[in-house]
């Protein structure tokens, strides 16, 4: 193994699992070198990643020395604002800021989007086959998995689409670890972001729409939410809102052009299939690399020899977790039979808080209940926007592999790039052709 970990490495970002199980070998929980000279401890193991998330002796408000030391300036005081979020809370504020979102995500009123996000997936396929006649490939982050969650949660939140691009750039930057990116290239992003979500909330101020930054800026209820409370909501939503379902749609597609068979089963298995295969990408290929990170406030003891010492650094790699063979047989290969119907997950839902009633994970390939991914987290910090995310993957995935039958990568799986860092996973790009067209 090596000394250090690199997040930066475009080798470990590619393909990071060989490392995560060669950590998870040495134990469920292990303390690593990073990069930028710090120490931090991995949870890697499916069970102790579940500890970890709904344990209170792992706070979430992040640890003073995290990273490198940096100088006072004004990106660093944007960056400090817009982490005010409730992901980097506790109770009781995280409590208070969730119940303040949580009216938005119910399932009523994500169902209602239902009907607009099939209006949007047939536009988008339409521009992908557009495109595919005019120019032979398309790369189908760019024009099918980034607009369809950010024009969906744009639509949500009242973030004009006009203003997409410029966010999708500054929030790839923030995202990704500095050492990825050229000098400087974060802080502007930092910066350019309290600046737009400033204006953005200033406008909401002066002229309210029915969207969720309106609601919430008018909103006084439970104290409602101060200045800085809003610019972080606001930043959370639309990151977390748009991030992770384009790498799930990205990363499904991928998967689904890479196993034609697997292509083939959910073509004929209808719904029940489709949402099998939503499932088996969240766990095969987790949009969310790790969760936030957490630290320890006081000595903790996780049993087979990891005692983490309090005020260390703690990441829970959900990624590693869903490759775990004490909870899932085979766990690299890409079987989405494991979520069929009669399973765990079957149904393709789950409850608020991600807990299952049957923790005993899959007995044998293909038979028995799949131990529940960890893809939206656990715990008090489960995904408001699980429902929403599945909802989206559900429709856009069918419709786009129907209405383009002869898709197929234009490269290499291997030449892909991918995202950098440990928060968020999926290709940069991926290029496609249609083979009937040739």
């Amino acid at each position: 193994m090596p000394e250090t970990l690199n997040p930066a490495d475009p080798g470990f970002a590619h393909d990071p699992y060989p490392y995560y199980a060669r950590l998870r070998a040495r134990g469920p929980v292990a303390r690593v070198a990073l990069a930028n000279g710090t120490h931090a401890w991995l949870v890697t193991g499916y069970d102790r990643a579940r500890e970890v998330l709904a344990d209170p002796r792992f706070s979430n408000v992040p640890p003073p020395r995290a990273g490198r030391p940096k100088p006072d300036s004004p990106a660093r005081r944007a960056q400090a604002c817009l982490a005010r979020h409730m992901l980097n809370s506790d109770a009781p504020d995280h409590l208070r800021l969730r119940r303040l979102t949580t009216a938005a995500f119910t399932p009523r009123r994500v169902d209602a989007l239902r009907p607009r996000i099939e209006r949007l997936t047939d536009g988008l396929v339409a521009e992908v086959s557009s495109l595919l006649a005019r120019e032979g490939t398309v790369d189908l982050v760019d024009a099918f998995a980034f607009p369809l969650p950010v024009l969906v949660i744009g639509e949500v939140l009242g973030v004009p689409e006009a203003d997409r691009a410029s966010l999708r750039e500054w929030t790839y930057r923030v995202g990704s670890p500095t050492d990825a990116l050229e000098r400087g290239a974060t802080d502007e992003a930092w910066a350019a972001l309290h600046a737009y979500f400033t204006t953005l909330i200033a406008h909401k101020r002066r002229s309210p729409g029915d969207d969720l930054f309106s609601a919430l800026v008018h909103d006084a209820s439970e104290g409602g939410l101060d200045d800085g409370e809003l610019l972080a909501m606001a930043f959370l939503l639309l990151f977390a809102g748009y991030e992770t379902t384009m790498n799930l749609l990205a990363s499904a597609s991928l998967l689904l052009l890479t196993h034609p068979r697997e292509l083939a089963a959910a073509r004929e298995g209808g719904e029940a299939r489709w949402a099998a295969v939503v499932e088996e990408t969240l766990r095969h290929a987790s949009p969310l690399e790790g969760t936030t990170w957490r630290r320890t406030t006081e000595r903790v003891d996780l049993g087979g020899g990891a005692v983490i010492p309090a005020e260390e650094s703690v990441l829970v790699v959900l990624a590693a977790a869903g490759r775990d063979p004490e909870r899932f047989p085979d766990p690299d290969a890409f079987r989405p039979a494991r979520y069929l119907a009669g399973t765990a997950t079957g149904d393709g839902t789950a409850t608020d808080d991600g807990a299952r009633r049957d923790e005993g994970g899959e007995r044998d390939a293909g038979v028995g209940r799949p131990a529940p991914h960890l893809a939206f987290g656990h715990g008090p910090h489960f995904c408001l926007g699980s429902r929403l995310a599945r909802m989206e993957a559900t429709i856009a995935l069918p419709r786009l592999f129907d209405a383009l039958p002869g898709l197929a990568l234009a490269t290499e799986p291997e030449r892909l790039p991918y995202r950098p860092g440990l928060l968020v996973r999926g290709p940069r790009e991926l290029p496609v052709t249609h083979a009937a067209r040739h």
